[in-house]
């Protein structure tokens, strides 16, 4: 096998290319489970309506066929959409994973934008639709209190402030920080909003009350042991990915049982590697579009919290967790399309997926803000407030000096056009399929 290396000497990464040395029998475009099957699902779907239409008894029930009637729209729609929507950026471990979850940001969205012309009693009896125990006022936790470590006054358990502490959350926030960094691939904008957000609970406390936490529970169970071993895993997983060779080989032309077996466990895995060097202040517009990719994750980490106060929806709810993993779905592939806008100089416009992220974002926002206004506006204690006005000072400072009056030269190795439009033309050979790639 011939290997091709091309070195930049503006100090970006090697990008290795092979050659294959035969023709893929099996590369997952032949097989029959990555055919579309468009007109078997058409039948399917005309069957099932048939049935319903001819030989299902009618009820004269309102309720129940509006319900089962919105239903089977939306899983029409969703169906219609993973059979005939374009493929996405990945395509591991099937596109059709990638398409069902564009589809159901699409479903959530216009949900969203439902329940914003809807009243707040009107929208939380929506929910008692989905689930009857939904639709009870919640009863908010609060994390502060009694601070102290090893508590004198509880001899038979001193250490009980600790093991409060320690519920489902803590799991969450581990490997929530795990997935974050792969969808971020970035160490320094992870520390930066893992450390920003416990920053805004505590400006945030006198709104929500599960916000008000002890000093340990803030900066060392939360942002050092949770979030940053979560970010260090990571890491580590996007150093294997970036250093793996990635070379396809059809199942059915690996002759033994323990390689079929590795096949299969990559298919779980990513198809091509791209490390995402953001180079933040390269220039004044990376460095606005990094502020703006921080502010939306902020964003998107307080709706969580908002949604939940404001909808009555408990923390431990299905539909909480449902919301995040979701999240992280869209995330990865809005941070993929995102880079590229940023890197690509031939692609000029944001991905569909970044496009529909950013309205729910706003979209969930303005339901907290039209359902909750007394809450969200309630005045940030002056000393915070101090606190604040100081940092974006300086933010704002140093930006006017870094990029308007500085004259001093960057040492950020930025490759020029022509540079990074070969790097984007091998990429969108990879996906394709001509090349196996490592390192890019």
């Amino acid at each position: 096998m011939a290997n091709k290396k091309r070195s930049n000497n503006e100090g970006t990464k090697n990008v290795i290319l092979r050659e294959p040395e035969e023709k893929f029998s099996d590369d997952g475009t032949l097989t029959y489970f990555w055919r579309a099957h468009t007109l078997t699902v058409l039948v399917v779907l005309v069957v099932v309506l048939i049935y319903v239409a001819v030989f299902e008894p009618v009820k004269q029930d309102t309720s129940y066929n509006t319900k089962r009637g919105l239903v089977a729209c939306v899983l029409s729609f969703i169906l219609l959409g993973v059979t005939v929507t374009p493929d996405g950026v990945f395509k591991r471990p099937h596109p059709v994973v990638w398409r069902f979850t564009f589809c159901c940001s699409i479903v959530y969205v216009l949900g969203l934008i439902f329940v914003l012309f809807q009243t707040k009693k009107d929208a939380i009896n929506l929910l008692k639709h989905i689930d009857s125990k939904l639709g009870v006022p919640l009863e908010e936790k609060s994390y502060g209190g009694n601070c102290r470590i090893y508590d004198e006054d509880e001899p038979d358990d001193p250490f009980h402030n600790i093991w409060d502490k320690l519920d489902l959350f803590v799991a969450t926030h581990f490997f929530g920080w795990w997935l974050k960094t792969l969808v971020l691939r970035d160490w320094w904008l992870c520390m930066v909003l893992s450390i920003m957000f416990e920053i805004l609970e505590y400006t945030l406390e006198h709104q929500l009350p599960n916000f008000s936490e002890c000093w340990w529970d803030h900066w060392i169970m939360d942002a050092l042991i949770c979030n940053g071993l979560g970010i260090y895993l990571g890491l580590k997983t996007l150093q294997y990915f970036s250093m793996k060779t990635y070379h396809w080989r059809g199942l059915w032309t690996i002759p033994s049982y323990t390689g079929k077996l590795k096949r299969l466990l990559a298919q779980f895995g990513p198809y091509t590697w791209i490390d995402y060097d953001w180079r933040s202040t390269s220039s004044l517009g990376r460095w606005i579009a990094t502020l703006l990719i921080i502010l939306v994750f902020l964003v998107a980490e307080l709706n969580t919290f908002y949604l939940k106060f404001v909808m009555w929806v408990p923390p431990e709810h299905y539909l909480n967790l449902l919301r995040l993993i979701l999240l992280l779905f869209w995330g990865a592939v809005s941070m993929r399309e995102v880079f590229q806008y940023l890197d690509d100089p031939d692609c000029t416009k944001i991905g569909r997926q970044s496009w529909i992220t950013l309205a729910i974002i706003s979209s969930e926002f303005l339901i907290v803000a039209k359902f909750d206004w007394e809450t969200i506006t309630k005045p940030i204690p002056s000393h915070i407030a101090l606190l604040w006005l100081i940092g974006l000072s300086c933010l704002v400072g140093w930006t006017i000096w870094r990029f308007l009056i500085s004259s001093v030269p960057d040492k950020i190795c930025v490759p020029d056009v022509r540079q990074r439009r070969q790097r984007w033309a091998l990429v969108r050979s990879c996906e394709l399929g001509k090349f196996s790639m490592k390192n890019d």
